[in-house]
């Protein structure tokens, strides 16, 4: 049996409006759920992205931590975006600086190469291409 792949991933926000602008601006698209889990416990905001992968935003009605992202604590590193090739890592590259998001230039390591940058809570994100495309 082989094992699954990723359907969603889900990040706790500090401000869930000023995240939502900034990932559906980011993603070019709006979400495609906003509400409250049934049972009370968190509210979610749920974009698609391609690929049938989902990406949620989530908020825990005051009850989340004022700790500041680390992806050096126990827990999230970080997020990759798969890109196609080396065209789309440079179309994004772009995109990024069109959106005044601050990033770390394309990155070439043996293992692929990327772009880095963060989202209003620092959570640390990446767009990725694997060694030879």
């Amino acid at each position: 049996m082989s094992f699954p792949g990723l359907q969603h991933v889900a990040i706790t926000v500090s401000d869930l409006q000023r995240s939502t602008d900034w990932y559906s601006k980011l993603l070019g698209a709006d979400p495609v759920l906003d509400e409250d889990e049934e049972g009370g416990e968190f509210h979610h905001t749920v974009f698609a992205l391609d690929g049938g992968m989902l990406l949620g935003l989530h908020t825990h009605h005051g009850r989340e931590s004022k700790d500041a992202f680390d992806e050096r604590r126990t827990g999230l590193d970080h997020i990759g975006f798969a890109l196609p090739d080396s065209a789309s890592l440079e179309q994004w590259g772009k995109k990024l600086d069109e959106l005044g998001i601050a990033h770390g230039g394309i990155k070439k390591a043996g293992y692929g190469s990327g772009i880095s940058f963060r989202d209003p809570d620092g959570i640390a994100l990446e767009f990725f291409i694997a060694p030879g495309t």
